[in-house]
């Protein structure tokens, strides 16, 4: 039961998070360029699209807690959960990128509707953390589960990042992003690492956060394009398990793995700074803000080991 758990939190959270994003970049196809200014109108057809988009986004999701997700689960005193070590805090790197992604949709969404840059900062900025709030909040309510701080920590900082940024430079000098690739454990864990398409994401050691940066802000030279980045990644390997391995799963048992953190270095693009005129190509090259793209790449891990990685997805 807390496995299977464990799949639909991950899984809903990811199509909460790509439900919102769907929903903005719809709004963004119809945009040249976001303001820079407070010069223009607000939109009051556009802000009612982003509240009520918004609004419906948080009740979907409060009502599916209540009714779906939670359905069997018993319910017990609130409670606090510390796993702060769960998956080599893999865990906690996704929950500040679902709060960035909340957060930057938000805000650019406030501010297609023509709402004030600093007042678009803070409303925009805050929604990543208190749509996640709930979720945290209702776990500890639940048995199997509990109140996370780690968590909540997480999330704030996914926030922060987005509200630091637009404050201090007007624009977010430094993106959140994410790759994926199936790992090769996954084949070897008898199904605890997800099975089919629809479980992919369930291979944590497949998932890589990246902060990417214009390299021409880290090496002063002028003929670098805007558009050209340098990406740190994070990720982690030997992990079938959140705080220690399985050694037995679905009937068979499972090779021993020896857990390890992974550090990366690789170049990447940032497609929002791709200067294009179609208005689509420009809406579609916005929405791909959080894309890390297949680079080679350098590993370093805790295992002590030096790879080069001639395409990293």
């Amino acid at each position: 039961m807390i496995f299977s758990l464990i799949k639909s939190v991950i899984m809903v959270r990811r199509f909460l998070v790509l439900t919102l994003i769907l929903i903005f970049c719809q709004n963004l196809i119809s945009q040249n360029s976001l303001p820079t200014a407070d010069t223009v109108t607000l939109n009051k057809s556009r802000l009612a699209t982003v509240i009520g988009s918004t609004s419906a986004f948080y009740i979907g999701g409060m009502s599916y807690l209540e009714y779906i997700w939670y359905t069997d689960v018993p319910r017990v005193p609130f409670h606090f959960y510390n796993d702060l070590k769960a998956y080599n805090q893999l865990d906690k790197f996704g929950h500040m990128f679902g709060s960035y992604l909340e957060s930057y949709i938000c805000f650019h969404a406030y501010r297609w509707a023509g709402v004030p840059r600093n007042k678009a900062i803070w409303y925009g900025g805050l929604m990543g953390f208190f749509m996640q709030l709930p979720i945290e909040i209702w776990d500890g309510l639940y048995q199997g589960w509990g109140f996370s701080l780690g968590d909540v920590a997480a999330n704030t900082l996914g926030s922060a990042l987005v509200i630091g940024q637009e404050l201090a430079f007007h624009e977010q000098i430094v993106k959140y992003k994410f790759s994926f690739s199936r790992s090769p454990y996954a084949p070897l864990a008898n199904g605890y690492l997800g099975d089919g398409f629809s479980e992919l994401v369930l291979d944590y050691n497949g998932h890589t956060y990246w902060l990417s940066m214009g390299l021409n802000r880290i090496v002063p030279v002028k003929t670098i394009p805007d558009w050209v980045n340098l990406s740190v990644g994070y990720g982690i390997g030997g992990v079938i398990g959140s705080f220690y391995n399985k050694t037995y799963y679905n009937g068979q048992s499972i090779p021993e793995f020896e857990r390890h953190r992974r550090f990366l270095l690789s170049l990447d693009i940032d497609f929002t700074k791709i200067p294009v005129k179609n208005k689509t190509l420009k809406a579609l090259f916005n929405s791909m803000f959080m894309i890390k793209l297949p680079f080679p790449a350098i590993e370093f891990n805790t295992l002590g080991q030096q790879k080069f990685h001639p395409l990293y997805y």
